[in-house]
């Protein structure tokens, strides 16, 4: 196998504010980059959404809500990556989602993502501080941590190539959405890891706010609020178990 890594970069054609993002994405990447079309879960037939959406739970803990079509098409753009990976016989892709900022130190953070992704299979580059982890391997201010709980948001991440084909395998359907999938190491055998300082920065509020998060009314709100609470303490629960 070719030993390379290219950038991924998902972008949805219609969210011309993010444009400026994906241009210093593409100026910024260590890598030789590349967009690629997101795909808009409201545009698929309802032949595909049903051949593609499980009717049924796929395993536990069970996910208590319906995928909305902003989900189901960022779930696919991230298989469209990993697919990606495997046709271009790469040795892992660092996939980045439109907004995101690649910080000072970000070139550092992947080389050192990339001397372990082999081994550790899906490495992430998180927005958010991780709390509660272990570390693995340090090099100077540099650490490859493992959360216990693997944490939410795909904005960025190296994925190997061995990974993206068992994520493919295990994802011919799906039940929920794509970082809660990734959280479900005991169905998926693959415990993504973390870089950090990740030097990835958050820009959704600056590019023109979320493409996947829809209006509720508050009742709503509140009720799925409880069903996501009772959700994450079971996803907790297995994390540690395993």
């Amino acid at each position: 196998m070719a030993e390379r890594i290219e950038t991924l970069i998902i972008h949805l054609a219609r969210a011309t504010a993010r444009r400026a993002q994906v241009d210093g994405l593409l100026a910024g990447s260590p890598y030789p980059a590349h967009v690629i079309s997101a795909v808009e879960g409201c545009m698929l037939s309802a032949e595909h959404t049903e051949r593609v959406l499980s009717d049924r739970p796929l395993f536990k803990p069970r996910y208590p809500f319906s995928l909305n079509p902003g989900e189901l098409g960022c779930f696919l753009s991230h298989r469209t990556a990993w697919q990606l990976i495997v046709d271009k016989d790469l040795e892992a892709g660092l996939v980045l989602e439109d907004d995101v900022a690649l910080l000072d130190g970000f070139a550092e953070a992947a080389a050192f993502a990339a001397e372990h992704v082999s081994e550790l299979g899906y490495i992430q580059f998180q927005t958010r501080q991780i709390l509660e982890c272990r570390s693995l391997v340090k090099k100077g201010n540099l650490r490859i941590l493992q959360p216990a709980v693997t944490p939410l948001r795909t904005s960025a991440q190296m994925v190997s190539n061995a990974a993206a084909r068992k994520l493919l395998a295990l994802t011919e359907q799906i039940d929920r959405p794509v970082d809660t999938f990734l959280q479900s190491h005991w169905h998926t055998g693959l415990k993504p890891c973390c870089v950090a300082p990740s030097g990835v920065e958050d820009r959704t509020a600056q590019s023109g706010g979320s493409t996947i998060s829809t209006r509720q009314p508050l009742s709503e709100k509140l009720g799925r609020e409880w069903k996501r609470l009772r959700y994450r303490r079971s996803v907790k629960r297995r994390s540690k178990d395993v």
